[in-house]
């Protein structure tokens, strides 16, 4: 058996948050924010990699002071980034601003028109990057334009030919797409084809595109084709994890000192991934994954407030 270089490989979105300094106060009276790498996929990569994963990055980042400051911050995070491509086309980074009115009201303005991470081409995917993964991570907001939809079911076609496993992390955003029924579509295509798919409830949702549904039915239909793993996340109510051969688990959702809401589904990715990559049960991976998206909603950024395993360790010790 060929030995795999990276733990992790993810694909997609890399970008600008800028989290308000200023809480409890509407955005349109804040002044002050902090600037920190976002995007889903970045995140669960720099939070793998501070578990302790080797981890690598496909994406497409501006020939800017932006485009410079995610590469060297993942960098830094001990992610490779050979496969950062840089845009020399003038496409930007794209820019979240965070409000943070309460922990229960928490908002995002995002700025995505052109931006640099959907224009990655088909192209700028290497098959020998790919390869040598054990795991590709994407995201589903690299299926929401086109060329980056075409590289992203690229990869996922090469990750399918090579035997690396495909985990689709939903990361649905409404301001990315044309409308509900695109999304569905793309979503189906990947979801299908993938080996682990996590997400909300409401994501779930989208995928199917219905309201309501049900996670009987959406197992129902997902265990028709390849998938092996579902992940179901209920916010407060907790998460549940399915398997294709009928076992159900599920773990509470833990209590802290909540700040914001964001920054939680990325950070409980990362981490549940972690434990399975280290050989845990998956009940006790949906516990790294709860502990660490209620450590991350207690702190202000969402990429550099990724746990260590200690923390999420001595949390799930302190609430068991």
């Amino acid at each position: 058996m060929v030995e795999k270089k990276y733990d992790l490989i993810a694909i997609g979105r890399a970008c600008i948050d800028l989290n308000a300094v200023e809480y409890n106060r509407p955005m349109e009276e804040t002044l002050s924010f902090s600037k920190y790498v976002g995007g889903s996929p970045a995140n669960i990569a720099i939070g793998a990699s501070k578990l302790g994963l080797n981890c690598g990055f496909i994406g497409k980042v501006p020939d800017d002071q932006h485009g410079r400051f995610i590469t060297n911050y993942m960098k830094e995070a001990g992610i490779d980034t050979s496969n950062f491509i840089v845009d020399h086309e003038g496409h930007k980074a794209g820019l979240a601003f965070t409000e943070i009115l309460s922990p229960e009201e928490c908002s995002i303005l995002m700025y995505r028109d052109d931006v640099a991470d959907l224009f990655l081409t088909t192209s700028e995917i290497s098959e020998d990057y790919i390869k040598q993964s054990k795991m590709l991570v994407v995201s589903g907001t690299g299926l929401a334009q086109s060329p980056s939809r075409e590289a992203v079911l690229k990869a996922v076609s090469i990750a399918r030919e090579n035997k690396v496993k495909i985990v689709f992390e939903l990361d649905y955003r409404p301001y990315t797409w044309v409308n509900k029924e695109e999304t569905a579509v793309y979503y189906s295509i990947v979801a299908e084809q993938s080996d682990v798919v996590i997400g909300t409830r409401d994501e779930f949702d989208m995928l199917e595109n219905i309201e309501g549904g049900s996670n009987d039915v959406t197992v129902d239909y997902l265990f028709s084709y390849r998938p092996e793993l579902i992940v179901i996340k209920h916010g407060v109510k907790g998460s549940y994890a399915y398997t294709k051969d009928g076992k159900t688990y599920e773990t509470k959702a833990y209590k802290s000192n909540v700040l914001k809401t964001f920054g939680a589904g990325d950070s409980y990715a990362a981490a549940f991934l972690y434990a399975l990559s280290e050989g845990k049960e998956i009940d006790t991976a949906l516990q790294y994954g709860s502990a660490s998206a209620a450590i991350v909603v207690s702190k202000h950024s969402s990429s550099e407030a990724m746990p260590t395993v200690a923390e999420i360790e001595q949390l799930m010790k302190e609430q068991a």
